[in-house]
């Protein structure tokens, strides 16, 4: 099973999830589920459709903004501010859960939501360090206001 890291009341990020970590998910009342991986990026990863089908069933809506690695893009942050602001309760993950913090970074940036430093904080108290994120951060941040 995952482990799932609180960021903020509203989102958690983990490392990849399965079935069981759906169950969880379900039981603490999350209503949306971001997957950042591509299909395909690891031997053994469970299918995006696997797990969006097992989601459904159980209540929870999905989203799939993958990220290759080191490649984040607009449309993935844009696509994760859309999603962040259309759900109560949010998890997120890949592979480890950095591209999902990394990216739930970038849309508060990208939103004025919160700035650098707040973003920085919560990353940090999830235990995820964005610091090379700060220029990009603080761009989105100032493109905002």
């Amino acid at each position: 099973m995952s482990q799932f890291k609180k960021v903020t009341e509203h989102i958690s990020v983990s490392p990849q999830i399965n079935k069981d970590d759906i169950d969880t998910a379900a039981e603490m009342g999350v209503t949306l589920i971001i997957n950042n991986r591509p299909d395909g990026e690891e031997a053994g990863q469970p299918t995006n459709d696997t797990l969006a089908t097992y989601a459904a069933e159980k209540g929870i809506k999905w989203a799939h903004i993958p990220i290759t690695s080191g490649q984040i893009t607009m449309e993935a942050i844009t696509s994760t501010s859309y999603a962040l602001k259309a759900e109560d309760k949010i998890l997120a993950y890949c592979r480890s859960g950095t591209r999902s913090c990394n990216l739930w970074g970038l849309a508060q940036a990208f939103e004025g939501t919160d700035d650098t430093a707040s973003i920085l904080k919560k990353a940090e108290n999830a235990g995820y360090d964005l610091t090379g994120l700060i220029p990009t951060l603080e761009h989105l941040y100032n493109a905002s206001k």
